[in-house]
């Protein structure tokens, strides 16, 4: 028996992609509204964190 006809048989397995594609969305926004709204001088600092000794 193919995976696919497993899938077919579960009820309501449909809406968990959905749910993933949601997930995925809601977490890209709120990583680029946590990198837009936060200040240059923090990312500056970031930024020469590894070259630092």
């Amino acid at each position: 028996m193919k995976f696919i006809n497993y899938l077919q048989s579960i009820t309501g397995v449909s809406i968990f992609p959905l749910i993933g594609l949601l997930l995925f969305v809601t977490f890209f926004i709120g990583v680029a509204f946590y990198v837009y709204g936060a200040d240059k001088k923090s990312w500056q600092q970031k930024s020469k964190l590894p070259l630092e000794n």
